[in-house]
């Protein structure tokens, strides 16, 4: 089956753009696009999209708090939705994590690293690149965080190693090298804090870190 998506973008030509683009893969469909938060949360709600292309910047209502309605909601869609900005500022990447984002690109990705960035949300993985982790970790550590102890009660001795180096933006073969063991092994560790912090993706569990008070 195809991955439904929907461009969400002010500018009909970009969203043209990205139309275009996402349809010459044969595994991706566009189902729908929006010009502004409002009719974005209205569209997602109705198409129940696999992935939300979200530009941040638009009349009416920006994309941060469109992704922050969508999966607040009582019957939160179950959508991932990838943030796509001309601007590369750490409030951006706070906020769009923040609100629920799966991921985060610039504008200017290039277009296989887009259509790729899709899959890879549309996968349930977080597309979190190094670049991002980093200005996500330097947010997080400018901010006064109230640590919540609770939500690790769950998890073993294990899983708090893994998730500390989650927080600090390793991925899975980094973790396995780091911890040495199979990437298998750091998948499946990543897949229980998953399950056991009901986070969304990987993204969720960096905030985790620093909310529990296991990076800092």
């Amino acid at each position: 089956m195809s991955v439904r998506v929907v461009v969400v973008d002010d500018q009909a030509l970009v969203r043209a753009g990205f139309r275009v683009l996402v349809e010459t893969a044969p595994d991706l469909s566009v189902v729908g696009e929006a010009g502004t938060g409002v009719e974005a949360v209205e569209l997602i709600r109705r198409e129940r999209p696999d992935v939300v292309l979200m530009d941040i910047q638009m009349p009416e209502l920006d994309g941060i708090e469109a992704t922050r309605r969508v999966l607040a909601d009582p019957d939160p869609v179950p959508v991932r939705v990838l943030m796509l900005t001309t601007f590369d500022l750490d409030r951006y990447v706070y906020a769009a994590l923040r609100a629920g984002a799966s991921g985060f690109l610039l504008k200017d990705t290039p277009p296989a690293d887009l259509l790729a960035a899709i899959r890879v949300i549309a996968a349930g993985e977080a597309l979190l690149a190094p670049s991002v982790t980093r200005r996500l970790i330097a947010e997080f550590t400018r901010r006064p965080t109230v640590h919540d102890h609770r939500a690790l009660d769950e998890v073993t001795e294990r899983e708090r190693e893994v998730l500390r180096l989650v927080g600090r933006g390793l991925s899975n073969a980094e973790i396995a090298e780091h911890l040495h063991v199979s990437i298998a092994t750091a998948k499946s560790h990543v897949s229980r804090l998953l399950m056991k912090l009901q986070a969304r993706d990987r993204a969720q569990l960096v905030i985790a870190a620093y909310q529990s008070g296991l990076v800092g």
